[in-house]
């Protein structure tokens, strides 16, 4: 735990209490501050109360005597329309933070020659994998990387602030857009495509939130930036002629003339006064397809500003072990290979995965965003068959009906039925390899818990389907 000692005898409203409200009241009761904490769920507040955290209504509170509020980030800052805790707090003026613009705070407060480093890895799409990919570089190197955040650990519980240590934070742009202060000695920012917009108001929210990425960055620090979207291409050119940083450019889709370069699967690096050859991904089994070429351009880069040696990261890209819910390999049953990609909450994390493989039995659907799968388009013809599920299930039918007339389209209600058809399906299709590809392209929260909840549940269904398939044979 990283205790915050800034609120030290002094009172902090927690409002928010899953995993990092949770950590906040925690880091802040340990750092001495008196902690009331409340969240909306009757369940949530009591399993706060459970492991010691001081549930009070904040109703019954007298708000002058808050020091600050701390906000989950899941909760309502400005879009649709500020949270009543939000309006609540502002009528008293008391500062609103989250738990990363903690953590900056307590980084800031050290001495430099105290302070770990810090990378942040923000983007819409690949955060998670560049994280961990840039963890696993970093452990391979002998370093002490702790990785977390929006990924894995809440920040705060992540081991005590010292001087080398090194931590990897994905940072969502919930998460950037409560911080202030943080800054990073390496700030990746993988690309941006429309997402989350009901929070932020529109595409110029959504993207003022994710800059602050960089803000208070200085000489010395990175900025590592993919620009093979328009939008994150016109960041790059804003940052490189601000001059105040080094500027690192990535891409996966051309040749730069300075920056690192995916070139199909082989990663080479312009940063200096030549190219370098750096690694062939077809030797990385977890780092498959265009969208993992960029993670991996990207995780290079930070791992190059941390001082990793190129040889070392090479070896690195080839040991990752992959992420689960992302192109996770989920078993072979009667040759059907089953493959989990619940991570994939939007169009362009599923046109990813579709990009993988030549052709599949797709399992999709949950909450669809805006626009639903009309940009996958260019991917129906390698759709065998789409077995529909949740409540995007007619929307994505009917696109796929008018524009896919040769993948067989069936509306399947549940994941479990839908694994299931897809699955017999693969198996009758007489093909040597076929894939079933569970990557939704939607939200889960219309039947399950997050997109970890649904991942597992794809899991144990395929080894139903292992088991069952086991038992016949005996």
């Amino acid at each position: 735990m990283i205790p915050i000692t800034e609120f030290a005898s002094r009172d902090v409203a927690v409002f928010g209490l899953k995993r990092t409200g949770l950590a906040a009241a925690r880091a802040l009761k340990a750092g001495g501050a008196r902690v009331s904490a409340w969240d909306d769920d009757e369940k949530t507040r009591a399993e706060a109360a459970a492991v010691g955290i001081p549930v009070v209504d904040f109703n019954q509170r007298d708000w002058r005597r808050f020091a600050a509020l701390v906000l989950s980030p899941g909760v309502p800052l400005t879009h649709p329309e500020p949270h009543r805790i939000v309006v609540l707090a502002r009528s008293v003026g008391a500062p609103i933070l989250g738990d990363i613009e903690l953590y900056a705070r307590a980084v800031n407060a050290l001495s430099p020659a105290q302070r770990p480093k810090t990378i942040g890895v923000t983007g819409t799409n690949g955060k998670s994998t560049t994280t961990a990919l840039i963890g696993h570089i970093l452990k391979e190197a002998g370093r002490d990387a702790r990785v977390g955040g929006n990924i894995g650990e809440a920040v705060l519980e992540l081991p005590p602030l010292h001087a080398g240590a090194v931590y990897v934070l994905e940072l969502s742009s919930y998460q950037l857009d409560l911080t202030q202060t943080l800054r990073c000695d390496a700030a990746v920012w993988l690309n941006v495509t429309p997402d989350h917009l009901d929070r932020h108001g529109d595409m110029a929210g959504y993207i003022a939130a994710k800059k602050r990425i960089f803000a208070n960055q200085g000489a010395g620090d990175w900025a590592i930036v993919g620009v093979d979207d328009d939008a994150s291409s016109r960041i790059c050119a804003e940052l490189m002629a601000s001059g105040s940083r080094i500027v690192a450019p990535i891409s996966a889709a051309k040749a730069l003339s300075k920056g690192v370069t995916a070139a199909g699967a082989k990663i080479y690096d312009n940063l200096g006064a030549q190219a370098e050859f750096v690694a062939d991904l077809t030797e990385a089994p977890n780092l498959q397809g265009r969208h993992n070429a960029q993670n991996a351009a990207a995780a290079y880069a930070a791992a190059r500003a941390m001082g990793v040696e190129r040889r070392v990261i090479a070896h690195a890209f080839r040991s990752f072990p992959g992420l689960p819910h992302r192109l996770e390999h989920a078993g072979i049953v009667s040759g059907v290979r089953f493959v989990n990609d619940s991570k994939a909450t939007n169009a362009d994390a599923a046109a990813q995965a579709l990009a993988v493989f030549p052709r599949v039995y797709w399992i999709a659907g949950g909450v669809a965003k805006e626009g639903g799968i009309a940009s996958l388009e260019k991917f129906f013809p390698r759709i065998a068959g789409a077995f529909l599920i949740g409540e995007a299930a007619n929307d994505f039918a009917r696109t796929l009906n008018s524009r896919a007339p040769d993948a067989v389209v069936r509306k399947c209600g549940d994941l479990s039925a839908a694994i299931t058809a897809a699955y017999e399906a693969a198996r009758a299709s007489g093909e040597p390899h076929p894939v079933v590809l569970f990557s939704p392209a939607c939200a889960s929260f219309d039947q399950f818990r997050d997109f970890e909840a649904r991942g597992d549940a794809f899991k144990l269904f395929v080894q139903d389907i292992a088991l069952a398939n086991a038992e016949r044979r005996a």
